[in-house]
């Protein structure tokens, strides 16, 4: 059932850090370790809750992930190129087969990272239920071709393969963590942390993990809690009970101070995806009204207090190369007059708690559209109990921070995945060929300047359907004392956080 609006104000700071604290508490003494390594051990507490019980083919990958628990066959550069990781090299045979050579390494049970092993992880993903974003566009087959060398063949074309195989989704794991039709990442992974207890959605311990291929980490283990609420979080920082607390709010950050506040520009946008299927915002000209109500820097100025850029299109100032691609959108609908507006029915705002920022750019949000004639109501929880509904298309508008970037470091996969009538993530519920024909244009060329050109068009037709209005452009705000911890990672694209390298000086 929605929550109704009373409940979805933040815990008074005192009760959620005193509610944070308990957590903290039992997953510190679990770990067994003696009084020196509990204060070398890092303290971490992160935004997002575990939903699908750690499984890699959902955003519980991304957790995994920035926790360093777990690898693929390639890695990312801080410019989105593919780098090696559990593989040393790769090539590509002809257009739709790609040879990768394996490096030494064990995973965190003892098992030979081997070439059966990645085909069969591979293999998995390909067949997981709902099949993972990264996924979405392509298709892969996975067989060993040697002990160490592994061909991976695609349907069609695929340029963006091997940075594709850096998702957090295509992770590979040992035979160990297939049993029963479940997938448990835990003591299976190759990370330089293994995973070796998780309490629900409440916390997770870490240790270090001594055979590691690469620089084994300076941390002997990390003792990680959740916790949706924002200020929460950043109460447990400034009462040191953490050491890095993820996705600090920009409420927050002003008081807690320089030191503990770490800014940088992200890939992120937060837009309102309407619902072109069903509802209201099934007619064009009721999504051209709400685009037109729409007022950008009231939200940067109000809810995000400088801390955000206005919202230029799909992909903002993260992505450098996208102002000057930009390509105006064409052939939009006339927006409804607010009386046609006002003769609609009841419309259905929803958003998450996860992100602090985002209840209240709901609220203004809602004021802008009631400006405009609309009447709406919200529903906000947390991002668990909406995702599925948000998918179904069960909402007519919906509030979502997205990470253009996320799946393979270039924005035809996210454009593929949301806005294609077969995309996996598609909350808009949009299929318009334009914008297909578009997607797959733009995921055929191989030349980077060229496909960022395409996507560029592409995100023309994807506005110009008015199938989601762009809010802002997030930067992250991550929090720790950068006086007495070292090595946090500020990463854009949102994979890394905790690194081998991550320790308390």
């Amino acid at each position: 059932m929605p929550t109704s609006r009373s409940r979805r104000f933040p815990l008074p700071a005192i009760a959620a850090t005193a509610a944070l604290l308990l957590p903290l508490a039992a997953c510190s003494s679990s770990n067994g370790s003696g009084a020196s390594g509990d204060a070398q051990r890092l303290r971490v507490v992160m935004a997002f809750p575990p939903a699908q019980a750690m499984s890699p083919y959902g955003d519980d990958a991304v957790t995994l992930s920035r926790l360093a628990v777990i690898e693929g066959l390639t890695t990312l550069d801080r410019n989105g190129a593919a780098k090696p990781a559990l593989a040393t090299s790769w090539k590509q045979d002809n257009p739709t087969t790609w040879t990768f050579t394996l490096r030494d390494a064990v995973f965190q049970d003892g098992a030979k990272v081997d070439a059966d092993a990645v085909a069969r992880s591979l293999t998995a993903a390909t067949k997981a239920s709902p099949l993972p974003r990264v996924l979405s566009d392509t298709t892969l087959k996975a067989t060993a071709a040697g002990k160490d060398t592994v061909r991976i063949v695609t349907e069609e074309a695929d340029p963006l393969l091997p940075q594709r195989l850096a998702n957090p989704s295509l992770t590979i794991l040992s035979a160990g963590a297939y049993e029963n039709g479940k997938v448990n990442p835990a003591g299976h992974a190759t990370g330089p942390f293994t995973l070796t207890d998780v309490k629900g959605a409440v916390a997770a311990t870490l240790e270090r993990n001594a055979d590691y291929w690469g620089d084994k980490a300076e941390a002997p283990g990390v003792d990680v809690t959740f916790a949706a609420d924002g200020t929460a979080r950043a109460n447990a920082l400034r009462t040191k009970t953490v050491d890095v607390a993820e996705y600090v709010p920009i409420a927050q950050a002003s008081l807690l101070g320089d030191a503990y506040v770490h800014e940088f520009p992200s890939a992120r946008t937060n837009g309102l995806s309407l619902n072109t299927e069903r509802g209201v915002f099934a007619d064009p000209a009721m999504r051209a009204a709400a685009r037109e109500a729409i007022d950008s820097k009231a939200l940067v100025d109000g809810v995000y207090e400088g801390r955000a850029d206005t919202a230029q299109g799909l992909l903002g100032p993260g992505i450098p190369w996208a102002a000057e691609k930009r390509t105006p959108p064409t052939g939009r609908p006339r927006a409804a007059t607010r009386t046609e507006v006002a003769a609609t029915k009841e419309i259905t705002l929803a958003t998450y708690t996860n992100r602090p920022e985002l209840p209240e750019v709901a609220t203004l949000v809602q004021q802008q559209l009631e400006k405009r004639g609309f009447t709406v109501k919200q529903v906000v929880r947390d991002y668990a109990q909406m995702e599925a509904d948000g998918l179904a298309g069960k909402y007519d508008a919906f509030i979502q921070a997205r990470n253009t970037l996320l799946d393979t470091a270039d924005p035809v996969s996210y454009l593929a995945s949301d806005f294609t009538c077969d995309g996996s993530f598609n909350i808009s519920q949009l299929c318009d060929e334009r914008v297909d024909t578009a997607v797959g244009k733009a995921a055929s060329l191989t030349g980077t300047d060229a496909r960022h050109t395409a996507e560029m068009t592409a995100e023309a037709a994807v506005l110009g359907a008015d199938a989601l209005v762009p809010l802002v452009h997030e930067r992250f705000v991550q929090g720790y004392d950068d006086a007495r911890v070292e090595g946090v990672a500020l990463d854009p694209m949102e994979r890394t956080l905790i690194t081998a390298d991550t320790h308390v000086g």
